[in-house]
């Protein structure tokens, strides 16, 4: 049974679902990158991921942000039945025009939550230069 909390948002009531939490090490993206490179990328990213991550001089940073950021969806997702198989290129990371981050399910994750309407996803990303973190929020 998934426990939610309840608050007041602008008159209107949310519950909580689960919140994901995921820090990657900048430093060890690299060293995979380096490593494994084009059949990591392959594995790990979505094509508009992939597109992003291409197009930055150093793709380190942004690429440790989506692997902290799909594991801390991943790890919210849990509190739903049946979330175990969902793979790293069934969750995307967005960006809205001004550059918040929003995260856009596929394949097994889409077909996980669609069961949970009006189940919203909020991400929130940050990354330095030695590491990158990701909380992922599941609300109703």
């Amino acid at each position: 049974m998934v426990r939610a909390r309840q608050r007041l948002v602008l008159g209107a009531a949310v519950a909580v679902i689960a919140i994901g939490l995921d820090v990657v090490e900048v430093e060890r993206a690299r060293q995979m990158l380096s490593r494994l490179g084009e059949r990591l990328l392959a594995r790990t990213l979505t094509e508009g991921e992939r597109s992003y991550v291409d197009s930055l001089g150093d793709p380190a940073p942004a690429f440790a942000a989506r692997l902290a950021a799909k594991e801390a969806v991943y790890k919210a997702l849990q509190a739903l039945p049946g979330a175990r198989p969902v793979g790293w290129r069934e969750i995307e990371v967005q960006r809205f025009p001004d550059g918040r981050p929003q995260i856009r399910l596929l394949g097994k994750a889409a077909e996980l939550i669609e069961p949970h309407r009006g189940v919203t996803i909020h991400i929130t990303i940050s990354h330095s230069r030695d590491m990158a973190a990701a909380v992922a929020i599941l609300e109703s």
